[in-house]
């Protein structure tokens, strides 16, 4: 350290430990901010609570829409530019990125905890993990055996069938406004993507077979995060490892023979995971958007994605899709606005519902407390008179 002082002078000294200083300050900043998170993740209704503070309907949907974009960009980088055809062999490949990135969260306990597994059986995150595999593989044997036009057809087609499901097992009743608005978004949905109806046996086989677990897929999710205590993130750890042993069975399945005589040089590498990455946000994100909304309005918000994307193309990449197509789309974009608008002030009655309903139980707590102060204060004055009768007696 002599040697040191000579060569910087006295300050060197004090520079020194004034970094140290600065480190220790960081460190300690660091692990009081994972201290933090990790109390918050402590117990499963810690962490709830935080998803529902910190990513509301609005923020949810929007992280949800966003990653949307992005992973189509993804897609056809791999898609075409790398020509990655294994469709199921890519989302394993998500699944497998996504428990892995989970994994290291649960490594730094950053992982919220999952709930008791006497709350939820393993029978029903079995069937979660197993409906999420069939939606996501029969979706892409639908894209590739039918027309893109029936392809769409079938995916508004699940909007009618989870308000059906809901109202089967769950009792839950959709307005006629929301019915309305529902049908105003499929019609203009049909209108600006349907352009061809080609019809073949297996394809249409296959896409009925698809509608049934896309929208199980998304009622559960849903009702397992709101009626529970599960994030989005504890719900993906548990559901993430059945959904990869499913796909390990339908891959040889569903994809064309070659996987493994691919070329998997660095560039190839690089671009299937930035699309692995995209996978895992994309899955939680969808996760998070229907724990804070519902099962149908997750559908209705891959309605909007799907005609703000053929808008944006329009406007900003001189994409003609037509005329019927384009009014299709703003009909389409018309419903939607008027079923958030319905949806956002049910939200508002139902908070000022559940504020009245707090008043009257605070009245009704100060009320009795009220009525049992003043019974208190009788009985005392009860008991003096008593004992100053006793004492004139004796």
């Amino acid at each position: 350290m002599s040697l040191l002082d000579s060569v910087l002078g006295k300050n060197a000294r004090r520079f020194i430990k004034r970094k140290d200083s600065d480190a220790g300050e960081l460190g300690l900043s660091l692990e009081e901010f994972r201290s933090s998170l990790y109390n918050d993740f402590s117990t499963s209704e810690g962490a709830r609570r935080k998803q529902q503070i910190y990513c509301g309907p609005f923020v949810a949907m929007s992280f949800n829409f966003m990653i949307s974009v992005g992973i189509i960009m993804a897609n056809k980088l791999v898609m075409g530019k790398v020509g990655f055809n294994f469709p199921v062999a890519l989302s394993l490949i998500h699944y497998v990125t996504a428990w892995f990135l989970m994994a290291v969260f649960r490594l730094f306990s950053l992982l919220p905890v999952s709930p008791p597994s006497k709350s939820t059986p393993f029978s029903s995150l079995f069937l979660l993990g197993a409906v999420m595999s069939f939606s996501t593989g029969l979706s892409n044997i639908s894209l590739k055996h039918n027309s893109v036009g029936f392809y769409q057809m079938a995916k508004i087609s699940v909007t009618p069938t989870i308000a059906l499901a809901e109202f089967l097992f769950f009792s839950k009743k959709v307005t006629l406004y929301k019915v309305l608005a529902l049908a105003v978004v499929s019609i203009g949905v049909a209108v600006a993507t349907v352009t061809d109806l080609e019809f073949n046996l297996f394809g249409a086989s296959i896409s009925l077979a698809w509608i049934v677990p896309s929208a199980v897929n998304k009622i559960l999710w849903s009702n397992m995060q709101q009626t529970g205590n599960w994030t989005a993130l504890s719900l993906m750890w548990k559901t993430t490892p059945i959904t990869i042993f499913f796909f390990l069975a339908l891959m040889p399945l569903l994809d064309p023979p070659g996987l493994l005589s691919f070329k998997w040089d660095s560039n190839n590498l690089t671009a299937i995971l930035i699309s692995a990455v995209f996978g895992f946000l994309l899955q939680w994100s969808g996760a998070l958007a229907l724990g804070a909304t519902s099962a149908t309005s997750h559908v209705v918000l891959g309605q909007f994605k799907t005609c703000v994307i053929m808008l944006g193309g329009y406007l900003f990449f001189n994409s003609d899709p037509g005329i019927v197509s384009l009014c299709g789309a703003i009909v389409a974009l018309s419903g939607m606005s008027f079923y958030t608008y319905l949806n956002l002030r049910a939200s508002q009655d139902s908070a000022a519902a559940t504020k009245q309903l707090l008043k009257q139980a605070s009245f009704a707590q100060k009320t009795k407390t009220t009525a049992d102060d003043e019974k208190s204060d009788a009985k005392i004055t009860l008991d003096s008179f008593l004992d100053r009768d006793l004492k004139e007696i004796a």
